[in-house]
């Protein structure tokens, strides 16, 4: 197995297939549990990915559900094993949101809705700077500097020529108006937008002030997808405290429409650049003496 495994999909892949095991034994989750002597929310966690997998538990749960082709068992062995690998982001120590990092970084396509500012993956680094220090006044400034980098380093799967990730950006112009670190940082901001906008697998949209209502108004979140027909469709949600990971078909499709009437509603990709263009050139107004 290939080194670079992604060992956040390895886990979802997983527990996906153990979920299939356990529903063909018709056993609820509850079942086994009490068949291993573990809590239930422990082989929930297990089937969706969110914990770590040891070869002990396949084996367990294998026994569980009386796998006896060998072959299977040993396949789900050698991928728990893999799934204990390590990603590119644990060499920046405890990240938060390391479960969605691990999603982007083998993800096809990304679309995102932000109503307050500009995605992650399309800031520069003083406009980064500038917004994880206000959201996180109490923060070392180690700590700031490490989601900084976190950051830039997820940007690569923009700017590489291999395989870019295809992103899809709807954004409002509350994001545009928000004046994040002083008006040259947004000046620069803007201007990379606009520049970034202009890659063949990036499209940005805005949704002006004055479309009123639409429904992004419930807040932000974003839509991964994977090359791997074997690997669902996920909805992230960021939280203060924890996120939230919707990957029911039925969840999935809901976002889906609404992102697709976003998508509708908002200005199309030239119009767009426009009004980013106009927004900027109102910052250095304001910053020309």
């Amino acid at each position: 197995m290939a080194s670079n495994v992604n060992p956040t999909v390895r886990r979802r892949r997983l527990g996906q297939e153990l979920r299939r095991l356990r529903e063909l034994k018709g056993m609820t989750a509850e079942e086994v549990a009490e068949r291993l002597l573990v809590s239930q929310s422990k082989i929930s966690r297990l089937e969706n990915g969110r914990r770590s997998i040891s070869q002990r538990d396949v084996r367990d749960l294998c026994g569980v559900y009386e796998v006896e082709d060998q072959r299977m068992v040993d396949s789900l062995m050698e991928m728990a094993k893999d799934s204990r690998q390590q990603g590119w982001w644990h060499a920046f120590g405890d990240v938060p949101y390391s479960v969605y990092i691990g999603l982007e970084t083998d993800a096809a396509s990304l679309r995102v809705y932000d109503p307050q500012v500009v995605p992650g993956l399309l800031q520069t680094r003083q406009y980064a700077e500038a917004l994880i220090s206000g959201a996180l006044p109490e923060a070392p400034p180690a700590d700031i500097e490490k989601r900084i980098q976190v950051r830039l380093r997820r940007q690569e799967r923009i700017s590489t020529a291999d395989n870019p990730l295809r992103l899809w950006a709807v954004l409002d112009e509350a994001a545009l108006r928000r004046e994040v670190g002083n008006r040259q940082v947004m000046i620069e901001q803007l201007d990379y937008l606009l520049e970034m906008s202009q890659l063949p697998h990036v499209t940005v949209q805005l949704i002006p002030f004055t479309m009123g209502a639409h429904p992004g108004v419930s807040g932000q979140y974003a839509i991964l997808e994977f090359p791997d027909a074997a690997d669902s469709s996920v909805v992230y949600i960021e939280g203060v405290t924890s996120d939230l990971y919707l990957e029911k078909p039925q969840d999935v499709q809901k976002y889906s429409v609404m992102y697709e009437h976003l998508r509708a509603q908002a200005l199309n990709a030239d119009q767009t650049r426009e009004f980013i263009a106009k927004v900027a050139k109102d910052y250095t107004k304001e910053v020309t003496p």
